[in-house]
This record gives C-alpha cells, sequence and structure tokens, in this order.
C-alpha cells in the first residue's frame, strides 16, 4: 500500500493507503472476518459486526477492541484491504494459508467478467473527496466508498468483480498523478498483491495507456521473496558506499 520515488538507493514516501485497523493484531491477517469487522465499525455500522459473521464467537470481544482502541494496530498494508473486502463479501472469514481470501477474490472476478467500476455520483460516499469509489487526500488514497458498495453487496462474485476494477482505476489515477507531479515516466509494480493477475494486468494496461513504462517482476516474484533480495541489494550499496 506504499507509493515511492525511488532513486537508486534513495526512496521518497509520496502516498499510501488510508490505515485500517487490525483487531487482534496479527490474527486480523489470519481471519479476514476482523478486517471486515474493523471496516464496518469506521463506517459507524459496528452493531452489524455480530450478525454478519454470526460464527465467529470473538465478534463481540472485537467490536469492545474497536470501541476501546485495544490491540488494534493500524494498518496501511494492500493485502489488509483485500482481506477486507473478502470478509465484507463473505467470501473468506478465516484463511487456511497466506492469501487465500485474495485468491479467491480473483477468482470470483475472473469468473464474473469486466464491469465498469463506481463512477462520479456515487449516492453513499461519506465523503465529497470520495465521488469515484475512492477518494484522495493529500497523499492517502482512500477506498472507503468502494468498501461501503461491498459492505452492501448481495452478489460476491460481481462485489469481487467491483473491487478489482475500483482498485485498479483508483491506483490508476493515484500512480498517473503522482508520476506527472514528479516528472517520472517508468513505474515499478512490486509487492504480494501483483501475484494477482487481474490487478497487475488492468493496472499495468492502464498506465501503459496514458505513457508510463511498466516495470512487472520476470526473474524473481514480486512478493516477499523478491522484496527480500531487494532489500539485501539495497543493504550492499550502502555497505559500499560507507567504505
Amino acid at each position: 500500500g506504499e507509493l515511492l520515488r525511488v532513486e537508486g538507493v534513495n526512496c521518497e514516501r509520496l502516498g499510501h493507503l488510508a490505515p485500517l485497523s487490525m483487531p487482534g493484531g496479527d490474527r486480523a491477517a489470519r481471519e479476514p472476518w476482523r478486517m471486515a469487522a474493523a471496516v464496518l465499525f469506521d463506517l459507524h455500522r459496528g452493531e452489524e459486526i455480530a450478525h454478519r459473521f454470526p460464527a465467529q464467537p470473538a465478534t463481540v470481544t472485537v467490536h469492545e477492541m474497536l470501541q476501546k482502541k485495544l490491540n488494534c494496530a493500524t494498518t496501511t498494508s494492500m493485502g489488509r484491504l483485500f482481506d477486507a473486502a473478502a470478509g465484507l463479501l463473505k467470501v473468506s472469514e478465516i484463511q487456511s494459508h497466506e492469501g487465500q481470501a485474495a485468491m479467491l477474490l480473483e477468482g470470483l472476478a475472473e469468473s464474473h467478467g469486466r464491469v465498469e467500476s463506481l463512477q462520479a455520483g456515487y449516492t453513499l460516499t461519506p465523503s465529497p473527496l470520495m465521488g469515484e469509489g475512492w477518494g484522495e487526500g493529500g497523499a492517502v488514497l482512500d477506498f472507503r466508498p468502494l468498501l461501503v458498495e461491498l459492505a452492501n453487496c448481495k452478489n460476491s462474485a460481481y462485489g469481487a468483480a467491483l473491487f478489482h476494477a475500483t482498485l485498479a482505476e483508483g491506483l490508476s489515477a493515484w500512480v498517473q498523478r503522482a508520476a506527472t507531479q514528479s516528472n517520472i515516466k517508468q513505474v515499478a509494480l512490486g509487492g504480494g498483491c501483483f501475484l494477482n493477475n487481474v490487478l497487475s494486468q488492468v493496472l499495468a494496461d492502464n498506465l501503459s495507456v496514458h505513457g508510463l513504462r511498466v516495470l512487472t517482476a520476470q526473474q524473481v516474484p514480486p512478493n516477499d521473496g523478491g522484496i527480500a533480495l531487494g532489500q539485501a541489494w539495497l543493504a550492499l550499496q550502502n555497505i559500499r558506499r560507507s567504505i
């Protein structure tokens, strides 16, 4: 969930996704219903948590944690945004392995096919900044209007397709604006979310159409393995500079 301007070993954080609460800390990464509960609470719909997830015995506890802000670290992770969407759409409440919820969402989106993302004039927008399923408050990219739509959605396949389409469109607009402001022509897509073919392909196409050269992982994976290799390279360059 980070927008970074990179030049050699130097890196500047230009923006990030709007923070989401993680009730229970890392446990929320394994239980998408908790991320969905955090979204509902943020939307002032915390009273819905218990009856939306009746199979989860900790709903009352999680609601109280969110109210008291106890053990609710915040995250700007794209992965947790996927988890929140999966929980809201009832696609996955508990994950048996890492990334399962995101993969199920991707499969549903592919089975549904292309949809148009949210258009201007969206009636459930909680802020005038969020007219198209997302909003930009300074450097922060906020997909709360999209999450409102998913919370009300009764068709999980349609919701998954809408989630991917709107996510790609919002990211594309965000990156294009930053690239123009920074006079940058190259964009690199990295992180585990770009194992998702739907998101990575639509986003890359959108950016390419607007004249940006898009770099994607080729010889190493875009997720933790590739990130670890990048961290090792960065450490090596810093060591060389200090000698």
